[in-house]
């Protein structure tokens, strides 16, 4: 019996505090989480997976740039020029912009004078095969005319225009070429080709162009007057002038010298007058919608009984003509050609005198102009019968022309 009481205390004495038993507890939930942990790593969440990458490409960077630092001595060297020349280089390109600017500005001019200096070179050529090199001259003036203006022809050459030897020593002392310029008929050989024929063996004083002729193809016309002349004579100035305008030749002469020195002039009676959109009336233009609103006034350009350019402007139209548009009006086509261009308009108004008394009074007061027509009939109104009173009202004489200082 007391065996038994004794072994009873002894396992009474083994059992484990009711007080340890939350602590055990609590201490074995943490081993188990500890150990859990290490087995089975928890999930990444989005922002602990981009926080990570982050870290790693810091590191990265920081390895790489370390590895930049073991560079050899010499090597700091070699970067240092690099920074240099780059820095030089940045320097440079600040002032590229306006460099590029002037350097096409100058490979422009460059290729439009080898061009110029080509085509002129083939002309040369075309014309020394022929036997005839270019003739140099001061002005080449070109009347336009048409197969049914003969008397018109007729009372310029009775009034203004030199004929036979004057014409002839005209051109060899001043250097002042005078000519009527006309295309030829659509049926070639026409009789109105041959009556051309006929009138030129008679005075000599017949400028042929490749042209068909009609007046709607005056802008056409004008082209080829220019590119034509431009191949046989080497001038200073070019004038185109209609057949019913009276000129003073010394006078325009004197006035072209003045800007002889100018390499791209254009010089007549500048004007802006309004874009015609209406059908079937007097200078209508077709393409009025290309000049904005409908009302709206062309740009300035020299009036088309009479106008001057220099040479650089002639040669330019005469290397550039496929490429010209042709309006319907001939003055105003002219003046779309050198719109885009560094040309001198000069607004000359002794070039569009108004018949007498105008031109009467201007020439008493000592201002004789240069041209003589009137506005309302786009020149000389009946001028068969009146550029003879004109020419007796306003003429400078006919010594003014040889008298003329160039």
């Amino acid at each position: 019996m007391y065996r038994f009481r004794q072994t009873m205390k002894t396992r009474n004495s083994g059992k484990v505090s009711a007080k340890w038993i939350p602590i055990l507890s609590l201490f074995f939930f943490l081993l188990g989480m500890l150990v859990t942990n290490r087995l089975w790593p928890t999930p990444e969440t989005d922002g602990q997976f981009i926080a990570r990458r982050r870290r790693e490409q810091e590191l990265q960077i920081i390895s790489e740039d370390c590895n930049t630092k073991k560079k050899k001595p010499g090597q700091d060297k070699d970067v240092m020029q690099e920074v240099y020349k780059t820095h030089e280089a940045i320097q440079s390109g600040r002032s590229l912009d306006k460099s590029i600017s002037t350097l096409q500005m100058e490979l422009a001019a460059t290729r439009s004078s080898r061009e110029m200096k080509s085509e002129e070179s083939n002309a040369k050529s075309t014309a020394s095969h022929e036997g005839l090199p270019r003739k140099k001259a001061f002005i080449v003036i070109g009347i336009n005319t048409a197969f049914s203006s003969r008397k018109r022809r007729d009372s310029v050459r009775q009034t203004w225009m030199p004929q036979g030897e004057k014409l002839l020593q005209l051109e060899q002392e001043k250097g002042i070429i005078v000519r009527f310029m006309i295309g030829h008929s659509a049926t070639s050989n026409s009789i109105l080709d041959r009556a051309i024929d006929s009138e030129d063996a008679q005075h000599k004083d017949f400028l042929r162009l490749e042209h068909v002729e009609g007046y709607h193809e005056l802008s056409a016309k004008t082209k080829t007057f220019f590119s034509t002349a431009v191949a046989k004579w080497d001038a200073d100035f070019y004038v185109k002038v209609d057949d019913d305008v009276h000129v003073n030749l010394g006078m325009l002469a004197s006035t072209l010298a003045r800007h002889r020195s100018k390499p791209r002039v254009y010089i007549g009676c500048m004007k802006s007058g309004p874009v015609l959109s209406q059908k079937n009336v007097k200078y209508h233009e077709p393409e009025y919608w290309k000049f904005g609103e409908e009302g709206n006034k062309y740009f300035r350009h020299a009036t088309g009984q009479i106008y001057a350019i220099s040479k650089d402007l002639a040669t330019y139209i005469s290397i550039n003509q496929p490429l010209l548009h042709k309006f319907a009006n001939e003055d105003v086509s002219l003046g779309a050609w050198f719109i885009g261009l560094e040309v001198e308009h000069i607004d000359d108004r002794n070039m569009c005198c108004g018949t007498p008394p105008d031109c009467e009074w201007k020439a008493q007061a000592g201002n004789v102009c240069v041209a003589s027509f009137d506005w309302s009939c786009s020149g000389i109104c009946k001028s068969v019968d009146k550029i003879k009173f004109v020419h007796e009202r306003c003429g400078e004489g006919d010594a003014a022309v040889w008298s003329a200082l160039l």
